[in-house]
């Protein structure tokens, strides 16, 4: 009876913090999904539209440098840091429809409910690895898939909103911050801590550079900075780019939007996928694959823009292979780093990673400006290349055997 009934909280800790991070992570994309109606409400410039969302990558990135900085996921309650943090995002996304109309203002709430980001993610990764050993691939893929899911919903407000360029934008960024506010009461309502990681640790600064000093955990997150210059560009870029050609084809916006939210959405489904192959064949093995996949999408891609259907159908499998590989880095994160400090470590790669997204969201919006579409996704397949190669170096490894129960 015992046994069943920690295996019946698992269930329910596991379905209650996927269920809360799909709702919270409708934030991320709130904004990109209404760019348009944003760009000509506010008269703003390509680049202006390009930072709605790299505002948010830059929020991210400082609050969870300062979390990692303090240790806090480590140090703090994860549950009732988790619930702050969703509530503080939807809060400040909020104030965008009822009290804004500027970019100034928007980019810094954007910026905001960035930083509030930074204790949902990592520390719903942490909640989720703590309830889970044998199945830790499959159950942050499942988180992952969560995420993914949650950053396309917008695209699917946007559908049923902004049916040929409606103007109820408002109304999408209310709906994802309303969200965020049950993901807040969901996770403080439901959920608890697994068995594992539970122990409170000191503050020490010093493990903020853990995460180079250790060969092993070093090259995972060079596979998951390969996995980031690619994923997130793709994820802000392709729904626009599915919008140019499906109006050049003279396709109805609605179905745009729909096939973005399609795009990103699958990934949910291949992230649940391939965290069961990781456990049983391997985490560096499912990971090579994945990148090798996205890579070819990345270079055909744009030179669809004229075939809607066939730019359609890539994009798909884009999305598909694109995000399949995301859980994977972190679930090794969890197997090789210092168990102690594993939310320090966890928040550490995502930092590094969304700041590298910076760069590629911005790289990519130039391209589309002095390139065309055909040109702008190529140079995201140099991020699958150095992420296959650290994968390749870790999986020869002694300390290979740590991940998904010694199969590297």
């Amino acid at each position: 009876m015992a046994i069943q009934s920690r295996f019946d909280r698992k269930n329910v800790a596991l379905a209650a913090i996927t269920a809360a991070e799909l709702l919270a992570l409708a934030l991320w994309f709130s904004a990109a999904a209404v760019a348009p109606q944003l760009q000509a409400a506010w008269s703003l410039s390509g680049g202006q539209v390009a930072w709605l969302t790299a505002s948010v990558q830059l929020g991210f990135v400082v609050g969870a440098l300062a979390s990692a900085v303090a240790n806090l996921p480590d140090r703090l309650d994860p549950v009732r840091l988790f619930a702050a943090s969703a509530l503080a995002g939807a809060l400040v996304n909020a104030a965008i429809p009822l009290f804004v109309d500027g970019i100034g203002a928007a980019l810094t709430l954007r910026f905001l409910t960035g930083v509030a980001l930074a204790g949902v993610y990592p520390v719903g990764m942490k909640l989720m690895a703590g309830w889970c050993a044998h199945d830790r691939g499959f159950c942050v893929g499942m988180l992952v898939g969560a995420l993914t899911v949650g950053s396309a919903a917008p695209h699917l407000l946007g559908a049923t909103f902004l049916r040929e360029g409606g103007e109820g934008w408002r109304t999408v960024l209310l709906a994802a911050s309303l969200s965020a506010l049950l993901a807040a009461l969901l996770i403080a309502l439901v959920v608890r801590e697994g068995p594992a990681f539970r122990a409170r640790a000191p503050f020490r600064v010093s493990q903020l550079a853990a995460s180079f000093r250790d060969r092993s955990v070093r090259l995972a997150n060079v596979g998951y900075l390969g996995h980031m210059w690619e994923l997130y560009a793709m994820w802000a870029w392709v729904p626009l780019f599915l919008l140019h050609v499906y109006q050049q084809a003279g396709w109805p916006e609605w179905s745009a939007r729909l096939a973005a939210f399609a795009v990103i959405a699958i990934g949910g489904a291949s992230s649940l996928w391939a965290g069961r192959l990781a456990d049983r064949h391997g985490r560096s093995i499912v990971t090579v694959v994945s990148l090798a996949t996205s890579g070819v999408c990345a270079v055909v891609t744009g030179a669809l823009a004229a075939v809607p259907a066939a730019a359609t159908a890539v994009a798909l499998v884009w999305g598909f292979a694109v995000i399949a590989d995301s859980a994977q880095y972190s679930s090794a994160i969890t197997e090789l780093a210092d168990e102690r400090y594993v939310g320090t470590a966890l928040t550490v790669q995502t930092s590094m990673g969304f700041l590298l997204t910076l760069a590629s969201i911005r790289l990519t919006g130039y391209l589309v400006d002095v390139a065309g579409w055909g040109w702008a996704f190529v140079p995201l397949a140099l991020g699958p290349l150095v992420g296959a190669w650290g994968m390749l170096r870790l999986r020869r490894l002694p300390e290979a055997v740590r991940m998904a129960g010694g199969r590297g």
